[in-house]
């Protein structure tokens, strides 16, 4: 058309041309008509300028866009509502949320009032920028203007408030759009939200349950929402029900990405089924999904919370040989890992590998460290990385002094732990529950119940609510002190807080309630622990055998004996002496020897304590003939009796005038005798 001599330059052709090229995203050849319709002196109209400056804010060249609004405000064509739409969009679509947000407020000035797709535009810039609490603020600003939001506005909204940690707020903005669904209906990105929520919070059951609504409710789930529910499983270690939703979503056509198999593989490596997580990382490669430096770091921890640390380390080693860096979550995750294999000369080796590499080491990298070394129990090494920590100038936290204090006090230097409390609170860290419970630990293992006590108050008038740890200190404290009743009412504001008591702080009060001669309290907290569900642990047999002693208590401790049936092997030699020794003294002899069978069958470590405590309860009741078979077992067994048991038994054989078993016991005299000498 151009060539011909009489071609007339029209400003509908150019526009419509301009257009075409607009919508294909031919940015550069839409631009370069643009000038050429104006070289032919041909006028853009604003139908012109908005299909070029759309196709700009497609395209992510923002500044573009605004020069060409410029260019339309100099030419005496007002910016329609669309046409700042699309320059916002621009902006917002690049993160550049500031200048969209500029654009908005002169948009207004200018009397072209936002609409709907005004205000998403703005708040998908924000949601882009990370500016997440500025995305809700501006939702609130929104809501006084009398614009209704849609789905995709509440989503942004629920999204957002996840990202900043106030999941309560985002459940109940979802559950008002499910009653608004006729206007507002949730989809599939207002579902894997939420869902998103539950799997950071770590409820995984609700997580499911989001899942499992959102399919009855007609909406499909994509890739995005399993991957969801996936995390959630993985997180908890629930192998079984991420690999059924793995399953389930190759089932309904969807092709597994880098997400869903590094989940899978973490909930294998938290289940510490290191093997089968391997697996899983070589069944990625094989279906041509390559690993990616998020699936390494899962391998190597999984093999790291196994104790494999060979396996862990040559990981990095393969990491590298794949073209990928190794990073300092690697570093961190095998540092933690050689605390847990207690491999202290590994620790020096992976700090120096990190060196090498040029990794420079994070607090949580340092904390990692620093952990591994204390748990070894060398402080000295530990001070030192703490030291070149502050020498690189980086920030140690809440955790970093939690470690410290903590690792300190196992080790029995409790002036030292405290000074790090001392420095912490001069640096003006933020207190948590697990420094304050690490903290009260310290002053109780020096015995200062009256500063454990101050920092106990000090810690609920901050706000901070003690948690099952600080409990079981304070208890442990009072229990120490002999002051059952304050332990008792501890116990009770523990439950008026709903804070779950586990069995630690249940036998610790146990302990407590027996020293001050309340065995009657241990039975009614035996009964609260099995309505609860609570497990009892060794130390909690040890302490309800020792009240039903007291009480004289058969049947309870009858119940306790068939309990331990199944977990005999695991129960200490010393609770299931005193629990022989409290059948005998309770004239249940048949009972002590049912007992003493099964610590035989379930190969407990028997040994001369428990034989005494079997030989001295059947020479009380006169059983002097079992008393020497339970000798002749014991020398089968390769425990040599003493001379005061073979002793001990003569008197009530002579009673009897059983001469054969005086003679015998006799020669057993002699012959320990002559050993001896």
């Amino acid at each position: 058309m151009k060539n011909q001599e009489n071609y007339c330059a029209r400003n509908d052709i150019y526009g419509m041309m301009i257009r075409l090229h607009a919508r294909h995203n031919q940015v550069d050849q839409a631009r370069g008509l643009f000038f050429e319709m104006q070289e032919w002196r041909c006028k853009p109209d604003a139908d012109t300028y908005n299909s070029l400056i759309h196709a700009h804010a497609r395209a992510g060249q923002w500044r573009w866009a605004i020069n060409i609004m410029e260019d339309m405000q100099r030419a005496a064509i007002p910016p329609s509502r669309t046409t700042y739409n699309n320059v916002i969009n621009a902006c917002g679509a690049a993160g550049n949320w500031k200048k969209a947000l500029e654009l908005c407020k002169k948009m207004t000035e200018n009397g072209v009032g936002p609409d709907l797709i005004t205000h998403n535009i703005v708040l998908s810039a924000f949601k882009n920028g990370a500016q997440y609490s500025k995305a809700i603020a501006y939702f609130e600003i929104m809501k006084s203007s009398n614009v209704a939001p849609d789905t995709f506005t509440w989503n942004i909204v629920i999204h957002c408030l996840v990202k900043v940690g106030q999941y309560g707020e985002a459940i109940e903005l979802f559950n008002s759009m499910r009653e608004k669904r006729t206007i507002c209906p949730p989809d599939v990105f207002t579902y894997t939200s939420i869902m998103y929520s539950y799997s950071v919070c770590g409820q995984a059951e609700n997580c499911k349950a989001v899942f499992d609504m959102m399919v009855a409710e007609g909406v499909r789930p994509n890739i995005v929402s399993y991957n969801a529910l996936l995390g959630a499983y993985a997180s908890h270690g629930m192998h079984k029900e991420a690999l059924e939703t793995f399953k389930l979503l190759k089932q309904n056509g969807l092709r597994p990405d880098i997400v869903s198999y590094t989940s899978l593989l973490n909930a294998y490596g938290r289940s510490s089924q290191p093997e089968k997580a391997r697996e899983v990382f070589n069944e990625m490669r094989k279906n041509a999904c390559k690993p990616n430096k998020v699936s390494y770091n899962a391998l190597i921890d999984a093999y790291g919370s196994a104790g494999m640390l060979k396996e862990a380390i040559s990981l990095l080693h393969e990491m590298e040989r794949d073209g990928i860096q190794p990073d300092v979550v690697s570093i961190s995750t095998l540092l933690t890992a050689c605390g847990r294999c207690r491999q202290l000369t590994k620790i020096d080796t992976i700090l120096a590998a990190a060196k090498s590499r040029g990794i420079e080491l994070n607090t949580v990298a340092y904390n990692s460290g620093i952990g591994s070394y204390l748990s070894l129990g060398d402080y000295e090494k530990a001070l030192e990385l703490y030291a070149l920590m502050r020498t690189r100038n980086v920030k140690p936290d809440a955790v970093t002094y939690n470690v410290l204090i903590s690792g300190l006090c196992k080790l029995g230097r409790y002036a030292e732990s405290l000074k790090f409390f001392e420095d912490m609170m001069d640096l003006k860290i933020h207190l948590t529950k697990e420094v304050y419970s690490s903290v009260i630990c310290s002053y109780v293992k020096q015995g200062k119940l009256s500063e454990a006590e101050s920092t106990f108050s000090s810690m609920k008038e901050s706000g901070c609510f003690p948690d099952v740890l600080t409990y079981t200190a304070m208890i442990k404290a009072y229990s120490d002190d002999g002051s059952w009743r304050r332990a008792w009412d501890l116990f009770k504001e523990m439950e008026s807080n709903d804070v779950q008591p586990d069995a630690i702080v249940c036998s610790s009060l146990m302990e407590a309630l027996n020293n001050g001669s309340q065995p009657e309290r241990v039975l009614q907290l035996m009964k609260f622990m099995k309505q609860k569900q609570i497990p009892l642990n060794q130390k909690a047999y040890f302490e309800i055998i020792a009240s039903c002693s007291m009480l004289r208590e058969w049947k309870t401790a009858s119940e306790i004996i068939e309990q331990l049936d199944s977990s005999l092997s695991s129960i200490s030699v010393g609770t299931l002496n005193h629990l022989l020794n409290f059948l005998g003294k309770c004239g249940k002899t048949e009972s002590m020897m049912k007992l003493f069978y099964k610590m035989v069958t379930s190969c407990s470590t028997v040994g001369l304590s428990t034989y005494t405590v079997l030989l001295r309860n059947l020479l009380v009741v006169g059983k002097w003939r079992k008393y020497i078979e339970v000798l002749q077992w014991m020398e089968d067994a390769g425990v040599r009796p003493t001379l005061y048991m073979y002793q001990s038994v003569l008197p009530y054989i002579w009673r009897d005038n059983s001469m054969d078993y005086v003679t015998l016991m006799q020669e057993k005299i002699n012959a320990l005798r002559d050993k001896v000498t």
